[in-house]
């Protein structure tokens, strides 16, 4: 087991195989685990790091909220730990925020950038969902002890005890407004933006969010001159939802696809 001492956090973290740094960034209420089905693919030819984000997995929480700008700084401060030279990073849901803003806040720090299932707005997720996600609280720990999330933070957390107060942290974190349009826009790394066809935000959110990053403006062109400026890039990816893409071959090969080009 390894640790980082990052911005007062006893950062957890694994590596696994060789080859060009790439970091994984898992989805809010799991771990580095959540990539179980897709790590040997990303492994095969890089050396993935693979955090657990601030009060997830093996990561003891601190006391300050959850945010995916304090996560994205946390991540940057994980990469200068360990001397990395612009990693790239790849991250679903919660981790596809953080890495998002990671691509915001520290342009300097990563290659390319895959944000899997993560809109950019609050108001593009589905109603039900956001019903769904005012419901999260300590006050719902009683009622998810047969759910695998449960069965993951008790068998791994430092602090099994804090489960409901990481549901506490989340639900208050996700009851905040956002919107990254703006930051999306100057964003100067090349940037991937992954998605289900049926995802928590429909594919229209997804669409728009490539056409801030240039795309979907023109024909691309018999070279690919038409193709967005930055370097960026759209997957939506079938027969999937926001609950199985991750664990999809399809996840993995678009992911590496875009990370190992080399224009």
């Amino acid at each position: 087991m390894m640790y980082a001492e990052v911005n007062g956090l006893n950062l957890y973290y694994e590596t696994h195989g060789e080859g060009t740094p790439l970091i994984l960034l898992h989805g809010g209420l799991g771990s580095g685990e959540m990539f179980a089905a897709t790590l040997p693919a990303f492994a095969d030819h890089h050396r993935v790091i693979l955090p657990d984000l601030q009060g997830h997995g093996r990561t003891a929480d601190i006391d300050r909220p959850l945010s995916i700008e304090a996560m994205a700084d946390d991540i940057a401060a994980l990469i200068d730990h360990l001397g990395l030279e612009k990693p790239d990073v790849v991250g679903f849901s919660l981790g596809g925020g953080v890495a998002l803003l990671l691509a915001i806040r520290h342009p300097d720090k990563v290659g390319r950038v895959v944000s899997g299932s993560a809109g950019i707005r609050r108001g593009a997720t589905y109603q039900e969902i956001l019903d769904q996600q005012g419901q999260v609280g300590a006050a719902a720990a009683e009622f998810m002890k047969d759910t695998p999330m449960y069965e993951l933070y008790q068998r791994v957390a430092p602090r099994p005890e804090d489960f409901p107060r990481l549901l506490d942290k989340i639900g208050q974190a996700m009851a905040q407004d956002f919107d990254y349009t703006e930051e999306v826009k100057r964003i100067s790394v090349p940037t991937q933006i992954v998605a289900a066809d049926a995802d928590m935000c429909p594919p229209s959110h997804f669409v728009e969010v490539f056409g801030l990053l240039d795309g979907g403006h023109r024909d691309g062109g018999w070279t690919g001159e038409g193709r967005p400026k930055g370097g960026h890039a759209l997957a939506i990816l079938p027969g999937l939802t926001h609950y199985n893409v991750v664990d999809s071959p399809l996840f993995a090969a678009v992911a590496l696809d875009f990370v190992d080009r080399k224009d």
